[in-house]
């Protein structure tokens, strides 16, 4: 194998692992569950809102990640209100909720991404309809 294929292996091993990383849940479904139960946290659906029609997360607030890195019309009072709450980040796969809780956390917030809309559902947690 020569030294260029080498490396674009490597560098291709190392996305995928990135990639994955950034979709895994740093906190147990159970504990997201029992910390936005007790209102210590805030759960937050980053995705677009054409993507919310397809129904978002129960107690979820829409707030897309394209407003995060732009004007922040809806993101800045939404962090005024819940300033000292941790932030529970979710989207399709877990990737945009990386970003944003990476985001995020540079900003001093305690934001966590929990993966994909999905993996929500799947924990048993209740939908809602979205009128986005």
């Amino acid at each position: 194998m020569n030294p260029t294929d080498l490396l674009l292996l490597i560098g291709g091993a190392l996305l995928v692992a990135w990639i994955l990383a950034a979709r895994r849940s740093r906190v147990p479904m159970a504990e997201a569950h029992a910390a936005l139960r007790s209102g210590t946290a805030v759960l937050v659906d980053v995705r677009e809102p054409g993507e919310w029609k397809s129904g978002m997360a129960a107690e979820a607030h829409g707030l897309p990640l394209s407003d995060l890195h732009g004007e922040r019309a809806a993101w800045a009072p939404f962090l005024d209100e819940h300033k000292g709450r941790q932030l529970f980040l979710y989207c399709h796969s877990g990737t945009r909720s990386s970003l944003a809780a990476r985001r995020l956390k540079r900003e001093g917030f305690d934001a966590v991404n929990v993966g994909s809309f999905g993996a929500w559902v799947r924990s048993g947690w209740g939908t809602q309809k979205s009128s986005a």
